[in-house]
């Protein structure tokens, strides 16, 4: 050009390097092209406007998407958006590859952005960095999408933040990957290092703590929440004097320093660094926001999942169920396994509570439900019994103030969630080996005896805790003899895998039998086996792989009273009380007779037995207001050994023998214990009666001693006597 000649104008200049203008306004929804621009969309070369739908149309799908993405991220870096778009023809094809190139704003009062750019035909491979050079092929864009794809996968996958920073530090992006990895994050004014990958030990303490006030790119991009890209150790130097000498040392020659931002806040900071130069296109800088704005969301995920699980185990080990004292002359081991999944505590507990009295409390509760709330319940109800306990009262006034305590936190006005609560609550007396049981809709405790006899041990009960606030909870009193043990559990011990409390009951039977013990060692031993009966291995309080598989709460105690020597008691005892109102437990007990006497050698002596007990309580609520208390023991060894029943009542009106008509309902019990007995009679007390009979093991009955057969024969004999008299 010669000196004079007036410059050639904008227009002139792009159409000689065939480059277009177009201009993009999102509010308003058109694009403004010149005839250039126009031509390279495929259409008549005149300038124009189009529609958003119109300019659409003619590009690749993939590419709109990629233009709408880039916007944004050059608006809060305040940078160029560049992108290679490719131009489709009306059959699908591409026509052409051209490069756009704009400068966006953003106006926040239309909430619009406002685009001034140019288009220019690809005609051959861009020089510079090797992602720039795949990008015109369309490799780079391939390779990222399927980067991006398992990154973001990845870190989806990642549980923890140690996972996660394992993830970011393996990743290899297309072309242009970092050999160094900071996560910063921030505590306070402060910037602290979460995380780091191809660094030294140590070589990051002047980076660690650092004020974010400090002229330090990572702590700008906390400050600020937009992206530092350096492409040259110059361009560090230059912009960033105070911190480039920190720098420095590494040899890196390139930085990208990417805000961490999740749910609208700047939690921290993430550099990447390169050992060799890059160029930062906008391709690039996409992945790299990308990958950024996913590892944000995966530490965000991290970090709230490590603080559930610090809060669910800080829950645990305030919650967890503890033994505490020994007790003097018993043994005492308890298992505790929550539900599986979500919160390790549920609403199953046990407690042992040292008493005024010298003696200790056993108590096991299950609330209803295997949730938070359920959890919190339990806490606050363990309180409650734990402080009534404490204060002397007895059994039955623990369970009746548990109970009204429980219904007045759960049945307030604006309380739908009602809850309630099962609970048996054990007053040992270690001395004497004396229990006294109350019980709140629980499941009834078992005995193991000396000789491996196990029962259940059923005892009186009332509601569950938190239904009647005046409910009453009747005790009921045994004694653990030596070389017995006591077990107590939830139904989540007895109904897990698919069992009813019967199967359940009975496969838990088969282990206590197959597991003996009364001391330390021998009772955990055997709580093991329970619990390994129902899961598998098991430890104290497992919170382990065994959770999966679990369908309820599993609370577990034993109480064994050691042997007084080393031999073996050959005493076997049961006790059950009948009340007036509670006729249905004569089958109760009989069922626990036959129980007693599982190992008797002769079956006949058993039934003549049980036929004799239900005769003796049946006569004591029929002809008394008083209650029945049954008593039973196996005395001696095997082969040789005697059972002495007795029933008390509290009725003054001896028993005394009849002869009932061949009509009569009633009036045959004593003949049937003359006949059937080895021996038997009636001793008078203070207040009320016993009476008791006899068997001997031996089959050598005594005098008078007869079988169940010959008893029914003569008793019909009686019957025909009686008709004859006319006796009624």
């Amino acid at each position: 050009m010669r000196t004079g000649e007036t410059l050639p104008s904008v227009g002139d200049v792009l159409a000689a390097l065939a480059t277009g203008l177009w201009r993009w306004d999102t509010g308003a929804g058109l694009v403004t092209v010149d005839a250039e621009a126009a031509r390279l969309l495929g259409l008549p070369a005149e300038a124009t406007t189009l529609t958003e739908a119109q300019t659409r149309a003619r590009l690749h799908p993939e590419d709109w998407n990629e233009i709408t993405g880039v916007i944004p991220l050059a608006v809060d870096e305040g940078t160029l958006a560049e992108v290679r778009i490719r131009i489709m023809d009306g059959c699908g094809n591409v026509l052409r590859v051209v490069r756009s190139r704009s400068k966006p704003t953003f106006d926040p009062e239309r909430r619009a952005y406002e685009l001034v750019g140019t288009l220019q035909e690809v005609t051959e491979p861009t020089p510079g960095t090797r992602a720039a050079r795949s990008a015109v092929t369309g490799d780079w864009r391939r390779s990222r999408e399927a980067f991006l794809l398992d990154a973001g996968r990845a870190l989806a996958e990642a549980r923890s933040t140690a996972e996660v920073l394992r993830v970011a530090g393996g990743l290899s992006m297309p072309g242009f990957s970092p050999d160094g990895l900071v996560v910063f994050g921030v505590e306070g004014d402060r910037l602290t290092i979460i995380g780091q990958h191809g660094h030294q030990p140590g070589d990051l303490g002047p980076f660690s703590h650092m004020a974010l006030s400090t002229d330090y790119p990572a702590a700008q991009v906390v400050r600020t929440g937009r992206a530092v890209y350096l492409s040259s150790p110059e361009e560090y130097r230059e912009r960033y004097p105070a911190a480039w000498p920190l720098a420095q040392p590494f040899g890196r020659r390139s930085w990208a320093f990417l805000p961490l931002t999740a749910a609208g806040r700047t939690m921290g900071a993430w550099l990447a660094a390169f050992t060799y130069p890059v160029a930062f296109t906008p391709d690039e800088r996409a992945v790299l926001a990308t990958v950024a704005r996913m590892l944000a969301q995966a530490l965000s995920r991290a970090g709230a999942a490590e603080s559930e699980r610090e809060l669910t185990e800080g829950l645990q080990r305030s919650m967890l169920p503890s033994l505490g004292p020994e007790i003097p002359g018993m043994d005492v081991a308890a298992r505790y396994i929550p539900t599986g999944g979500g919160l390790q505590v549920g609403g199953d507990w046990y407690d042992l509570i040292p008493l005024p009295s010298g003696r200790f409390a056993l108590v096991m509760g299950d609330v209803q439900g295997h949730d938070v709330r359920a959890a919190g319940l339990m806490g606050q109800l363990r309180i409650a019994l734990r402080a009534y306990a404490s204060e002397g009262h007895r059994p039955d006034a623990v369970l009746s103030r548990a109970s009204r305590f429980l219904h007045g936190i759960t049945h307030d006005d604006e309380m739908t969630d009602l809850r309630f609560a099962t609970c048996v609550y054990v007053e040992a007396d270690p001395v004497t080996g004396t229990l006294e049981i109350a019980r709140a809709g629980h499941p009834h405790p078992a005995i193991r005896m000396a000789d491996g006899t196990v029962m259940m041990r059923p005892t009186a009960g009332g509601l569950p805790l938190g239904i009647d606030p005046e409910g009453d909870y009747p005790t009921t009193g045994f004694t653990l003899e030596p070389g017995e043990t006591l077990m107590l559990c939830t139904d989540g011990l007895i109904e897990t895998g698919g069992h009813d409390m019967e199967s359940g009951w009975r496969r838990l039977r088969a282990i206590l039998e197959e597991h003996g013990g009364t001391d330390g060692p021998e009772l955990e031993a055997l709580a093991d086996a329970l619990v390994q009966g129902v899961h598998g291995p098991s430890s104290h309080h497992t919170t382990g792989p065994l959770t999966d598989r679990r369908e309820d709460d599993i609370a577990l105690v034993l109480l064994g009273r050691p042997p007084r020597d080393t031999v073996r008691p050959t005493i076997r005892r049961t006790l059950l009380s009948v009340a007036q109102d509670e006729p249905d437990r004569i089958a109760e007990a009989r069922r626990h007779l036959r129980e007693l006497l599982h190992d008797w050698a002769g079956a006949d002596q058993v039934d003549a037995a049980v036929l004799l007990v239900s005769e003796m309580v049946t006569n004591v609520l029929v002809h008394t207001d008083a209650d029945a208390l049954l008593l039973a023991e196996v005395t001696g060894e095997a082969g040789a050994r005697w059972l002495r029943v007795q029933v008390t009542d509290t009725g003054d009106d001896l028993p005394h023998r009849r002869r009932p008509g061949e009509l009569a309902s009633s009036g045959r019990g004593l003949m049937l214990i003359e006949l059937l007995a080895d021996a038997w009679g009636v001793d008078p007390r203070g207040e009320g009666k016993s009476i008791w009979f006899e068997l001997y093991e031996s089959g050598e009955a005594s005098e008078g001693g007869a079988s169940e057969e010959d008893a029914w024969e003569e008793e019909e004999d009686a019957w025909e006597e009686d008709a004859s008299e006319g006796v009624a």
